[in-house]
């Protein structure tokens, strides 16, 4: 096997002297001085082919299109095999869609406003004059389950006003613990993939940090129906249950405020412990530091066949520049260095490894945090696995 980036056999060797998954404390000299010495080698070799993913239970998903019908039924799938490090940012007709606009706001209306707890509401002209650019984000749904493509997580640039600029013009008192943030829903009918309505309750104390803001555009565009327009919730870091869509409602709560539908609907996807009755118990749903393939290339070197497997890194509190990888149950994950190395958490970075199996057969691709100290509890429960089959070698 193989790895990616300037000197990928030295780092090979260097990761199998730190002993493999044994490996956490740190790189070692030679790892450090190799990948500081950055990256400037393009995937060698002619490119044969791509070879599909497949999940336990392989089976067609269409991209770039709606599916499951309407409202909170709807989904469209982001395809994650076409990112390039000149495409990192998801055009707005690919992004993923989880529910799509109810049809009173599809167009949406020309006056919209956003009702307050101070009595006076924000227009959506006000947003507009107001909103600056607020740079790209990763959105994930919580529900970026399924195996056959976790298509349900995108990266768009966004403008919009912090919401912290328009908190404070709500005059919060003492009182304050929260503030509420409601959007639009559709009530008239039954969906059978989730519940309507669309709230959460965000701590006072820890808006500053959190850097969420109201969104009026995206990718510079203004916010098309199915994406939340004429104004979203954007919420750096925390799952997409929480960046609430249509918002109509923005209301102060005290520290005894129940929590929300839609929080007591996402508490187990969003890894909360417990289900509890008050807003005020339930941890930030933050995307922990995660990893998955995108797509296979099969690529001829020097009259031999090498395999280019590409992924995306995403999630947690900091960027990473290294991984760990696995092919099957019981092997010693291998070490490999991200190149180049991510500058943000904020968004998705690629990366490559370099494989040459031994054997024609069925593989797992599964990756791993090479640092212990890192949350990364749905890679702990086997999310973002991907197979390949491998005829030729």
């Amino acid at each position: 096997m193989m790895t990616t980036g300037i000197g990928r056999r030295d780092v090979l060797r260097a990761g199998a002297a730190w002993g493999g998954v044994a490996w956490l404390g740190g790189a070692g000299p030679l790892i450090e001085r190799l990948i500081a010495q950055g990256c400037s080698e393009a995937p060698r070799g002619e490119l044969l082919g791509t070879l599909p993913l497949h999940s336990a239970r392989p089976r067609a998903t269409p991209f770039g299109q709606l599916v499951g019908g309407s409202g909170l039924d709807a989904r469209l799938f982001t395809d994650l095999s076409r990112i390039e490090h000149g495409r990192l940012i998801t055009p707005t007709a690919e992004m993923f869609v989880r529910t799509t606009a109810p049809a009173s706001l599809n167009p949406p209306p020309a006056a919209w406003a956003i009702a307050t707890s101070s009595g006076r509401a924000v227009t959506i002209d006000a947003l507009r004059k107001d909103a600056q650019p607020m740079g790209a984000h990763l959105i994930e749904c919580s529900g970026n389950v399924d195996p056959d493509n976790f298509g349900l997580i995108s990266v768009t640039e966004w403008d919009g006003v912090p919401l912290t600029r328009v908190v404070a013009q709500l005059a919060p008192d003492a009182g304050t613990a929260g503030v509420l943030v409601n959007g639009a829903d559709d009530y008239s009918r039954e969906a059978r993939s989730s519940n309507p309505g669309a709230s959460w309750i965000f701590p006072l104390a820890t808006l500053d940090r959190l850097g969420a803001f109201l969104a009026v555009r995206m990718n510079g565009a203004p916010l098309t129906p199915d994406h939340g327009a004429p104004v979203r919730l954007v919420v750096p870091g925390w799952y997409g249950c929480t960046w609430i869509k249509w918002v109509n409602e923005l209301r102060l709560v005290g520290a005894d405020e129940p929590a929300t539908s839609q929080m007591v609907e996402f508490s187990t996807r969003t890894h909360q412990a417990d289900r509890s009755p008050l807003a005020r118990d339930y941890e930030p749903p933050v995307i922990d530091l995660a990893a998955t393939p995108i797509r296979v290339e099969k690529r001829r070197i020097d009259g031999r066949l090498e395999y280019r497997i590409v992924g995306i890194v995403w999630g947690g509190d900091r960027p990473v520049d290294r991984l760990m990888i696995r092919f099957n149950v019981g092997e010693k994950p291998q070490l490999f260095p991200i190149c180049p190395a991510p500058r943000t958490h904020r968004t998705w970075s690629l990366w490559d490894y370099r494989w040459r199996p031994e054997f024609p057969g069925l593989y797992n691709i599964v990756l791993q945090a090479a640092d212990s100290s890192i949350r990364t509890r749905r890679l702990d429960l086997s999310f973002y696995i991907r197979r390949v089959v491998i005829d030729e070698i």
